[in-house]
């Protein structure tokens, strides 16, 4: 590893009178990846802003290669050097992907027209040199999360920053593409450029970091080397406790259908997927990128504009062509884009948490405020929401909470079957234990789960029984006793 890059001692910062950030150390070096690890909650994003220039910092001291330097917009960040990969993700959907890569930067040619074959030319060779498989021409709306996610990766790797600040890169990315990923922070860091890495998939940190700080309500609390510490003895440091195990599974799969599905086809030519889902079963759906894993979801539910193939629940026939229908089958459905389709941003707690029942809440066309929030008060309770009262803006509070918002919504709904899609995608080791704690509730009282997700990990941790999805078919159905992360990586491959 090289020179210091950069360095912050004391950073400070408070909204309001109440502290986010108290005591914020971090160092880099060039040619290293250091991770800045800590739950939801502990200043992490906080931190990050003040770097790019977002938030101006209360107090403390920064570095640039040993220049202490103050960045009061995030434009002075990208000229000293510095770009950043946010966990929100926030593309132009109508423009070309090299257009977004591009954007307030574009190449121009004569009498100052964008060069539009330059441009894409340009993006094209980005995206091909860390093998993203896009093309450049390829309108944002027509990508997948995860490929949007790979755009923004290379988005911020065109600045040809020293430091690249990585907040959940692979927060949307299957193992495949998240292989891509580290492959291309290896080629930054044999170009001596520094990484700041912020996951909580802790596997990949100890696989792709070399060096950690960890962060606790605000305040810096430990930093090294990975080669040092273990997982277990990091965990305790972000938590401030150990965990005992990490995956809650108390549920047992009963002997009898809720739900079957035959011949069923779905958008970007999904076909003839049949599979069944027990009582009190958490089944997985298990698939690398585009393998259309999400597109089942969107046709149990109602969002697909393919129709074909037959559902039935408790042995009955049942038509679903609106998310209406499928709420009143019992069905339940988490995205994994919570902000941008689990709830509405400008809203608070308890306005959230009521969306999905407004009918029960307004019989009479007039909300019953009462009603709305006994319910409220009694999911916050019920899911343990750690917010200050229910009229809190629900932009306010961490990763972790807000999904299990939008758990709490969905369970006011009185649902039967919960379709789950990267549930804990973007919360912490202690969020994701009560978030399992929660399925394993669900399912052990007779409910039942359908979960897709992209971690081996929380696959084999959760699943009783997993559907593996390969090209928008079934590749292979693996029960629990015969798991193992390579049978399914073998299958989805």
């Amino acid at each position: 590893m090289g020179q210091l890059l950069l360095e912050a001692t004391g950073f400070q910062k408070a909204f309001n009178g109440v502290p986010a950030l108290k005591d914020g150390r971090f160092s880099l070096k060039a040619g290293s990846v250091h991770a800045l690890c800590g739950g939801n909650g502990a200043g992490k994003s906080t931190f990050l802003k003040i770097l790019m220039g977002i938030h101006l910092r209360d107090a403390g001291v920064l570095k640039r290669n040993g220049k202490e330097v103050v960045f009061d917009d995030p434009s002075v960040a990208l000229a000293n050097g510095i770009s950043i990969i946010e966990q929100e993700l926030s593309p132009v959907p109508s423009m070309s992907v090299a257009e977004n890569i591009y954007l307030g930067r574009e190449p121009t040619g004569f009498l100052g027209c964008i060069d539009f074959k330059a441009m894409n030319a340009q993006a094209q060779e980005l995206l091909d040199g860390f093998n993203f498989g896009i093309r450049a021409d390829t309108l944002m709306m027509d990508l997948t999360v995860a490929q949007t996610q790979l755009v923004e990766i290379a988005k911020a790797l065109s600045y040809n920053a020293e430091v690249i600040i990585m907040d959940e890169p692979t927060s949307a990315l299957g193992e495949a593409e998240a292989d891509q990923l580290f492959a291309a922070i290896e080629t930054l860091k044999s170009h001596q450029k520094g990484v700041i890495y912020v996951s909580h998939r802790l596997s990949e940190i100890f696989t792709i970091c070399d060096s950690y700080t960890v962060l606790r309500d605000g305040s810096f609390v430990e930093a090294g080397t990975l080669e040092d510490i273990d997982k277990d003895r990091l965990i305790n440091l972000i938590v401030g406790r150990p965990l005992v195990e990490e995956f809650i599974k108390e549920n047992r799969a009963q002997d009898h259908d809720v739900l079957r599905v035959t011949d069923l086809r779905a958008d970007h030519n999904v076909r003839d997927v049949n599979f069944t889902l027990r009582k009190g079963e958490i089944l997985a759906l298990y698939g690398l990128m585009g393998s259309g894993r999400s597109e089942i979801f969107d046709r149990l539910f109602g969002l697909s504009d393919e129709t074909a193939g037959n559902i039935m629940i408790e042995g009955k026939p049942i038509k679903i062509d609106d998310p209406k229908a499928a709420i009143a089958a019992g069905l339940a459905y988490v995205t994994e884009d919570r902000k941008g389709s689990g709830l509405v941003l400008s809203g608070d707690v308890r306005e959230n948490l009521c969306l999905a029942t407004l009918d029960k809440m307004s019989p009479s066309g007039m909300m019953n405020s009462r009603a709305e929030a006994a319910a409220a008060s009694g999911m916050i309770d019920k899911l343990k929401i750690k917010t200050a009262s229910d009229r809190l803006g629900v932009s306010n509070l961490s990763g972790g909470n807000q999904q299990k918002v939008v758990l709490g919504k969905w369970f006011l709904t009185d649902p039967t079957i919960l379709l789950l899609d990267e549930p804990t995608r973007g919360v912490d080791v202690g969020a994701k234990r009560e978030i399992y704690r929660v399925m394993s509730d669900f399912a052990s009282k007779g409910g039942s789960i359908i979960m897709i997700s992209s971690e081996t990990d929380e696959v084999l941790g959760m699943a009783d029984r997993v559907i593996v999805m390969r090209d928008g078919r079934v590749a292979g159905e693996v029960d629990r006793a015969e798991m193992s992360a390579e049978k399914l990586l073998h299958l989805a491959a």
